[in-house]
């Protein structure tokens, strides 16, 4: 076990693969909201708005991406609400929300790969950012994008934390005051926005604004980000209840708010730039460092345009890919661990995740934005609506769901087909419709299809089971109870008998092994990730026929 000692000291591994506790949530909910919202300064936010208004138009872009946004708060809201409640990572909330304790790997597998690609958008930015202002190649831009985050990361939330506070003030300066100017004195160039018609034939239908909506919809496993930050929020008292909301609000479900603005804010960029810099740029357009420096440009000398647009690329490039990096290594760490039982140390996951992007970089991922992001959605929203679903429905309607978001190995099934089926049908038929299998006519709604049928498809599954396979049983053989009386989970510490650490009450079971006089032992989820063991005992009132632990097929 010395292993799961090593996992269990939080200095550097925030909780990779399990609940936050209490000891470690010491932000006050401002701190942590505005920690999660100073992640959002990616750029590739500009590139994308951009690229779907030269593909469709103004109107047809800014119709998918409000329509997207929507659909986006709408799955948010409570995906959110229970990691920053419960205080989980997505990962967490996907095993007890109809996945199982080894199905949500495959989830966690797609979130660890959105990380990498949009860390390798984000690198790909900035290494053109260096390009443009020093000569710089690319492959040496692309490396330093990559290795510049290595020390912030490695720290966790703590350093993070410090980060996003002191840098969001100056991204903001540097990003929007030159836009409100340019809003408020150049009337030609708003008009020229607002009547953009790009390569479409300027008329508005619900195909372009599906299609623009589709590439938007890549953007979602941005919650799974944020949720890795306000998974640290703190309890939820009558006295922060305010505040709580608010920032929960904002920076959980409510950060594609901005985002949705900083594509709008890419379509008018990409407009500006070709009214009024070069109109031969075409889909060069669509690059955050052209958009940036040719907007300075107009304002400033050419010089201090470049210092300015590279100032701002280079720390929106910091506070977002730090975030990557972060979230990523907390996916793959916790993919690993529960498959080989042995944890390396996150710092490890940290090097893979960047290794991934680079290789991405140099594969010129940025050259194929649009097509990459539209392929992945169908996947992103089959895996996020098939969640939100589980908790909205499953959980709060049909009750078949535990309401708890159960995530401990000895509470779960290995394995729940609820998850599994929802996201496996919704992926595979959108897919079909995203290749054109399914006709011309239905392809740009592949998207729709992903969320449709994952809608469905989740409640019908959970009845055609009848829950069966959410709990291996009803209770943890622990009399205290989980929740406080605010509904926070409790703070009571329990020494876990194998590691011989205390661990907060939500992460712990009854253990089958007794102490030396009889007496009750308890046994922390770590331990059970680690060792595979089934050190935990069948609770008094289960009294039902024997069942059978399916990783050691003997009975418990």
């Amino acid at each position: 076990m010395d292993n799961a000692r090593e996992a269990a000291e939080d200095s550097l591994e925030d909780y990779a693969f399990r609940y936050v506790p209490r000891t470690f949530r010491r932000w006050s909910a401002a701190s942590v909201g505005a920690t999660a919202l100073g992640s959002i300064a990616f750029l590739a936010d500009f590139s994308i708005g951009a690229s779907i208004g030269i593909d469709h138009g103004t109107g047809n872009a800014v119709l998918g991406i409000l329509f997207a946004s929507v659909i986006i708060v709408l799955v948010g809201v409570p995906v959110a609400y229970y990691a920053a409640r419960y205080n989980l990572d997505l990962d967490l909330v996907a095993r007890g929300s109809g996945f199982g304790y080894y199905g949500s790997i495959f989830t966690t597998v797609i979130f660890a790969g959105f990380t990498c690609i949009f860390f390798a958008l984000e690198g790909a930015i900035m290494a053109q950012g260096l390009q443009v202002a020093t000569g710089m190649p690319l492959w040496l831009g692309y490396l330093i994008s990559t290795v510049i985050v290595i020390p912030i990361v490695i720290y966790g939330m703590r350093a993070l934390e410090r980060l996003q506070f002191w840098t969001t003030p100056l991204w903001l300066a540097l990003a929007l005051l030159p836009l409100l100017w340019i809003f408020v004195s150049d009337a030609v160039a708003v008009r020229a926005f607002t009547s953009f018609t790009g390569n479409s034939d300027g008329s508005i239908s619900f195909g372009a604004i599906a299609s623009s909506a589709a590439v938007c919809f890549a953007l979602a496993p941005q919650l799974a980000e944020q949720i890795d930050y306000i998974r640290a929020m703190p309890p939820r008292t009558p006295s922060n209840a305010r505040s709580w909301w608010t920032w929960f609000a904002f920076s959980g479900p409510g950060w594609v708010i901005f985002s949705g603005a900083k594509q709008v804010i890419g379509v008018f960029l990409a407009v500006y730039l070709l009214v009024k810099v070069d109109s031969t740029l075409g889909h060069r357009a669509t690059e955050p460092v052209k958009q940036f420096v040719g907007m300075y440009q107009t304002l400033v000398p050419d010089w201090l345009a470049i210092i300015l647009a590279l100032g701002l690329i280079v720390i929106a490039q910091v506070k977002i890919n730090v975030t990557n990096a972060y979230s990523g290594s907390l996916a793959w760490s916790n993919v690993f661990t529960r498959v080989v039982k042995h944890y390396p140390g996150r710092t490890i996951f940290v090097l893979l995740n960047l290794v991934c992007s680079y290789v991405l970089m140099l594969l010129d991922v940025y050259t194929f934005i649009s097509f990459v992001l539209s392929l992945y959605a169908n996947v992103v929203m089959a895996w996020l609506v098939t969640i939100a679903t589980d908790i909205a429905i499953n959980k709060w309607v049909l009750r078949i769901s535990p309401r708890f978001p159960e995530f401990r190995r000895g509470m779960l099934y290995d394995w729940n087909p609820v998850g599994l089926v929802s996201v496996g049908l919704a992926s595979a038929l959108s897919l079909l419709a995203f290749a054109g299998l399914l006709g011309a006519a239905v392809k740009p709604f592949s998207v729709l299809i992903a969320i449709g049928v994952a809608f469905v498809a989740t409640p019908v599954t959970a009845l055609a089971t009848r829950g069966r396979y959410y709990l291996r049983r009803r209770s943890d053989g622990i009399d205290s109870p989980l929740f406080d009386e605010n509904g926070n989970p409790s703070g009571e510490r329990l020494r876990c008998h194998v590691t011989g650490y205390t661990f907060e009450r939500p992460d712990m079971l009854a253990s089958a092994q007794r102490g030396p006089n009889g007496e009750v032992q308890y046994v922390s989820s770590l331990a059970l990730t680690l060792d595979g063991s089934d050190l935990y005992v069948l609770p008094p009132e289960d009294t039902g026929p024997p069942r059978w632990a399916a990783t050691r097929g003997r009975e418990i």
